[in-house]
């Protein structure tokens, strides 16, 4: 369809997903022709481009959960309109190193110096490759488009005097600073927002204000004013995800520790001004480590049982699988295949027979072998036959290390904590020739299937309140999310040094009043309560629409411009998910009433009741690699935004400038 009207677009959030609809938005406007006019208005508080995770000026100990070869902004699919400009990063790295742009830093230009593709840049390095992507961007922009960007916080968007899109009028949004901006259409790409605590969380709050404590609620990283934390003195920390490894990274190596090894176990050398870390999660331990690969999934394994042919005879029978049911029980096969092949091949002798034990675990793994729920008992037997025990495959082991365990002491336990740490880093060098780590590789591969099959209620709500997220997301991000392995080598290392102590499973946190301090025990480890002061929650803040403090999006569900979605669980009590109501494609929120709320468009972490792994970068293409229809997801999702706006018709703003 010829554009032949004026169009202005608000995009509300500078970060990745607003860089990318801008990005789209260029390539659909110089695809469409001259006669295209086109005026795009981008409010952030922060810089554009990185937006608030990836400013530029951050901390470098601050990683990329994400290997150098792995992130984009820039969709490689041919079937959509061609870029104008940008690369993916490992591109843009390549480039940087042979011909770097004047405005580089000395830290940048050292960093980019050492950085290899399968390498973990830091944070600030991806946001300087967002900054160079948009200024790109901005200057390759065709005849009839200009950009304008507001460093202020949107406030407000409500339907103008002439009635919304959805009657053929527009919407005014409001800034913090600076007139209302009007507009045929408005993207929310809000990326991560600040979050109400919840009840326990407020009552820590409340305590420290009271008894004059140091609390630090869950919070971006960069945010945090680590210097409140005092050295010397005990700091507890809540969370053993990737947060936590932030918060053990600026109060060591931040305050000017040095970590020491030529080759074997890493030592610390303590700079006198930490603090003593003791830290606490539900299961004990931080999440495993990455595996060394190549690539971003292991080339050795491929998925046998979890496969888009699978789905599609869902697909064409009709059905509308259940999680728990349907699609986990093939991926446990395709985890249990990888395992025990990769045994055979890295550890022959740990098998008996190996010829026929592939045979028979083959014919056991078989989908349609067994009626359901035997097909786990054949396995039993074949591995009865030719596995030790001391060699089976424990998965929910994986995940749990030290289930089951007690302790006598908390020296005891991280003693524990530290040789699963060391064991594990140790896999991790191992990479492909690693059966455990083969095995999270296959569940690895699975997600990026499971991505696609769950997508716009593709399992039932009662699968994905009580399977997806109910245990399976937690389950796969302790194993499969985790950091580089030198973060193993080097809490390992803290621990020796008595820089870092560990609460046990199971945590339990309080507050004695009496002696103004917090507490952590656990009922796996014996003594008495840990006490400190200050207490940091290594958690990012909530992904709930309906606990988020962000004006525009309290706004927008406060005037039912958009709701939270319903899902229903297996007993038909309906349950409030994460994210927001929408229709696809491209994604637009449903209304208080039930009606779509036209001209106004989701991207991103909102979308997490539709989609699943909302907060994962699109994925760049990697030669030889697997490609799989979620990797650049989000850029396909953005295109559609793209192509809705500019072709569906928006009426002509009178006071288009």
């Amino acid at each position: 369809m010829e554009i032949t009207q004026s169009t202005r677009v608000v995009i509300i959030g500078a970060g990745p997903r607003g860089t990318s609809v801008l990005e789209r938005l260029l390539a659909h406007a110089a695809a469409a022709g001259p006669r295209v006019r086109l005026h795009i208005d981008v409010v952030d508080p922060f810089p554009a481009g990185p937006g608030h995770v990836w400013q530029p000026e951050q901390s470098r100990l601050y990683l990329m959960n994400t290997q150098s070869f792995y992130p984009t902004v820039i969709p490689q699919d041919p079937a959509l309109p061609a870029p104008l400009a940008g690369t993916t990063f490992d591109q843009w790295r390549i480039h940087q190193q042979r011909n770097p742009m004047p405005g580089l830093t000395a830290d940048e230009r050292a960093e980019l110096a050492v950085l290899g593709a399968s390498d973990f840049p830091s944070r600030a390095l991806y946001g300087r490759y967002l900054r160079s992507t948009l200024e790109e961007l901005v200057a390759s922009a065709p005849a009839g488009v200009t950009v304008a960007f507001h460093e202020t916080e949107a406030v407000s968007v409500r339907p103008s005097g002439q009635g919304g899109p959805a009657n053929g009028g527009t919407y005014d949004v409001g800034l913090a600073a600076g007139g209302p901006l009007r507009t045929n259409a408005v993207v929310l790409a809000l990326g991560h927002v600040p979050s109400r605590l919840n009840h326990e969380q407020r009552g820590l709050q409340a305590a420290a204000e009271q008894l004059g404590l140091h609390y630090l609620p869950p919070a971006v990283p960069a945010d945090v004013d680590w210097d409140r934390i005092p050295a010397g003195e005990t700091v507890l920390v809540r969370g053993m995800g990737l947060n936590f490894f932030d918060t053990m990274g600026q109060l060591t190596e931040g305050r000017g520790g040095k970590f020491v090894g030529n080759g074997g176990r890493l030592r610390y050398e303590p700079s006198g001004q930490e603090p003593v870390i003791i830290a606490a999660s539900r299961r004990g331990t931080p999440y495993r480590a990455k595996a060394a690969l190549e690539g971003y999934y292991p080339a050795s394994v491929s998925l046998r049982y979890l496969t888009e042919a699978a789905l599609e005879r869902f697909r064409t029978a009709g059905i509308t699988p259940g999680f728990d049911h349907d699609l986990w029980p093939l991926l446990h096969r395709d985890a249990l295949w990888a395992y025990y092949s990769t045994l055979v091949r890295s550890q022959p002798s740990a098998v008996s027979d190996s010829a026929a034990f592939l045979s028979a675990l083959e014919e056991a793994l078989h989908p349609h072998a067994h009626s359901a729920g035997n097909w786990e008992d054949a396995v039993e037997s074949v591995l009865a036959v030719h596995v030790g025990p001391r060699h089976r495959l424990d998965l929910p082991g994986l995940a749990a290390p030290l289930a089951g365990r007690s302790f006598p002491s908390r020296a005891a336990h991280d003693g524990a904590v530290v040789e699963y740490l060391l064991d594990d880093a140790r896999r991790s060098a191992l990479g492909e020739d690693d059966p455990v780590k083969m095995a999270i590789g296959a569940l690895h591969h699975g997600r990026a299937v499971l991505k696609t099959a769950v997508a716009d209620g593709g399992i039932t709500d009662a699968s994905w309140v009580a399977g997806l997220r109910g245990w399976f997301e937690s389950f796969v991000e302790g194993l499969a999310s985790g950091p580089p392995a030198l973060r193993s080598e080097q809490l390992a290392a803290l621990a020796g040094a008595g820089v870092v102590s560990f609460v046990g499973p199971d945590p339990k946190f309080d507050v004695d009043r009496k002696e103004r301090m917090f507490t952590a025990t656990s009922p796996w480890v014996e003594g008495g309560p840990v006490r400190a002061r200050t207490m940091v929650e290594a958690l990012a803040p909530g992904n709930r629409v309906s606990a988020n403090s962000s004006p525009v999006l309290e706004q927008l569900l406060a005037d039912g411009l958009v709701r939270p979605r319903l899902m229903m669980t297996a007993e038909g009590a309906p349950v409030q998910s994460t994210g927001l109501d929408v229709v696809p494609h491209p994604y637009r929120p449903l209304a208080a009433n039930g009606s779509v709320t036209e001209g106004l468009y989701v991207l991103g972490l909102q979308l997490s009741s539709s989609q699943w792994g909302t907060a994962i970068a699109a994925e760049a293409l990697q030669e030889g690699g697997p490609v799989y229809q979620s990797g650049q997801r989000t850029l396909r999702d953005a295109d559609e935004i793209a192509a809705a706006i500019l072709h569906r018709g928006a009426p002509t703003l009178a006071n288009f400038t």
